[in-house]
């Protein structure tokens, strides 16, 4: 449990300093002062100074800020200000997080390509050259209240005693309502779990609640690597968007989205889960993660940076400044609303997991 949460830590740790590094290094290019950079959310453990910038490092490790000169309206008209800069200016300082973050997934994915990523083969177009290592039939998800899940069979859990998916799939039908031992590796421990088919409903044959892939291990030349990170970082934001894009609307339509939402412990199970199947797994769920959180941030509402960016959008349209006290307001409700938001997913955490 301590290894999980200092891999945790670390991987957060990771996320917030690139995308904040994004804010900090674009803001110091374009003239602006930054009086801080710091990691976690106070109270404030230590600091040092250099040159104009303050360094910080606090107490709770969920967060991260950077605070910009002229962020809050102040300085307008100082050369070093945020305010004094073009909207064009501020628009890329304030899209430079989720740009770092879209960049780190590129290296990230590019990183996992050259040494070898698991990947599910049948379905995968390689290229030519693609070497291909420990081919196996491997679980790729587990249903939810299923007999693979009350047994604790584990995405990325290995079928040890299956050649293909589909003989695996076989005698599992072949076995319908009797208990059955079926060995799977995790890790570097084999273990034998016992489960009882069920029957599909309105379908031929049973189940246990688990789907299964041959996958193997796939990795290319460093420069076909860096195509191919950025190939997946793109297919994965197209994918997360469109998923994005559904749960808007069935919040808006008021149906439950919960089930696809998770908060700090939620993300945390997982990575307990990819720690215990190799370092490569870890790199590929730290691309994901920074994925969504790029995409979150730029969603066009009050505190994140889509909210910053839409008042901008605003002021370009109406030829000057929203009132600084109203988007002042507007980002504290926006982030007292993710706050709360916040609460009640890890509060669904707590009761999933737990």
């Amino acid at each position: 449990m301590l290894l999980t949460l200092i891999i945790f830590i670390i991987i957060l740790a990771i996320l917030i300093l690139v995308h904040e590094f994004g804010h900090f290094v674009v803001a110091k290019k374009s003239g602006v002062r930054v009086d801080e950079f710091g990691f976690g959310f106070q109270p404030k453990l230590f600091s040092w100074k250099k040159g104009e910038t303050r360094y910080s490092i606090n107490l709770v490790p969920l967060g991260g800020f950077v605070k910009i000169y002229g962020e809050q309206g102040e300085g307008k008209g100082e050369k070093n200000s945020f305010m004094s800069k073009s909207i064009s200016r501020r628009a890329m300082i304030i899209a430079s997080g989720v740009l770092m973050n879209f960049v780190l997934a590129i290296f990230l994915f590019s990183l996992g390509n050259f040494i070898g990523a698991p990947t599910v083969i049948d379905n995968e177009i390689l290229f030519p050259d693609a070497k291909v290592r420990d081919i196996k039939v491997q679980i790729i998800g587990v249903m939810q209240q299923s007999p693979a899940e009350k047994a604790g069979f584990m995405a990325g859990d290995i079928l040890v005693d299956a050649n293909t998916p589909e003989s695996f799939q076989n005698f599992v039908s072949a076995n319908q309502g009797k208990e059955i031992g079926i060995r799977v590796k995790r890790g570097a421990e084999t273990l034998n779990l016992k489960v009882v088919p069920e029957r599909i409903p309105e379908g031929i044959g049973a189940r246990i609640g688990v789907s299964i892939d041959r996958t193997g291990i796939v990795s290319y030349s460093w420069w076909k690597s860096i195509y191919k990170g950025i190939q997946d970082t793109i297919d994965f934001i197209v994918l997360i968007v469109v998923t994005l894009a559904e749960v808007i609307h069935k919040a808006f339509l008021g149906e439950q989205v919960g089930e696809v939402l998770t908060g700090p412990i939620g993300i945390y199970n997982i990575t307990a889960q990819a720690a215990g199947m190799g370092f490569i797994y870890l790199v590929q769920l730290t691309a994901l993660i920074s994925i969504n959180l790029g995409l979150i941030n730029i969603l066009p509402f009050p505190a994140l940076d889509g909210g910053r960016l839409l008042f901008l959008a605003i002021e370009k349209i109406k030829g000057s400044p929203v009132s600084q006290r109203v988007e002042n307001a507007a980002h504290a409700v926006g982030f007292a609303l993710l706050i709360l938001l916040m609460i009640f997913i890890t509060w669904r955490d707590i009761v999933r997991f737990f």
